[in-house]
């Protein structure tokens, strides 16, 4: 079996020293997914290549249906392709069996969704604290509830917090195993603008202070002024890659 808790190092901070800036912390080659459904083949993704560099703020962008979330799924280790090689550094999760690629999302990968999967009956500080005691160098709940600017809120329920604070908490959670990777998908999609605004605000002090690499999902254009490669998917394949001149807060972005 596979393993890649070796690799954790406090803060990650070997890993991310050990390997030049210019090689990938992410490689995917001529990626396939293809869903049977009865006698008809659906084609998600269709020969797609993808590299991510340490440190990047990536938004992904394009329609439903494009394949952006098939591609994130992979990358992130919650599918694999059905054709192609994913390498996160060394490590060939194309090849990975289900425990290596639960030891790669537990140690390496901070997820973020649309939607915020708290568990209702327990406070911000406690959901935080179900990947804390599960992973092996993890903040404190607080400093990660303290980072997306909600310490004050740390003993409220779900139910007591606003759409933008639960999904700031889902941020929380994210982050507080110090991820190498953080992939989000559409996590401004059930959000007004103001709100939404602001997590991204949190989503990009995050890449900037912590420096993590960073993958936003998004059909929203206005959110491709973040990031530092525009990444377009069309189809199940990557129709444009673009670097904007200069990359914007979010706030300076015009909604």
């Amino acid at each position: 079996m596979m393993s890649f808790t070796t690799a954790r190092l406090d803060a990650g901070a070997e890993l991310k020293t050990s390997i030049a800036a210019d090689v990938p912390v992410l490689q995917a080659q001529a990626l396939t997914k293809v869903y049977h459904m009865g006698e008809v083949d659906v084609w998600a993704l269709r020969g797609v290549d993808f590299d991510l560099f340490e440190g990047e703020f990536i938004v992904l962008l394009g329609p439903s249906g494009s394949g952006k979330s098939t591609l994130l799924n992979i990358l992130g280790g919650l599918d694999v392709p059905t054709t192609g090689k994913v390498h996160c550094r060394d490590h060939d999760l194309s090849v990975a069996d289900d425990d290596a690629l639960t030891s790669y999302r537990r140690e390496h990968v901070g997820f973020v969704f649309q939607f915020y999967n708290l568990v209702p009956s327990l406070t911000a500080r406690e959901n935080v604290a179900l990947v804390t005691e599960i992973s092996e160098n993890p903040m404190s709940p607080d400093e990660a509830l303290d980072i997306v600017g909600l310490g004050e809120r740390k003993n409220h329920f779900p139910s007591q917090l606003s759409g933008g604070e639960q999904q700031r908490v889902a941020i929380a959670r994210a982050i507080s195993k110090r991820p190498d990777i953080l992939l989000c998908d559409e996590p401004t999609g059930a959000l007004d603008v103001t709100t939404g605004v602001l997590v991204l605000e949190v989503i990009a002090r995050i890449n900037r202070e912590l420096r993590t690499t960073t993958v936003v999902i998004t059909h929203n254009a206005a959110i491709a002024s973040m990031a530092d490669r525009v990444i377009s998917m069309s189809g199940g394949l990557i129709t444009s890659v673009q670097r904007p001149p200069v990359r914007m807060s979010p706030r300076d972005i015009h909604w």
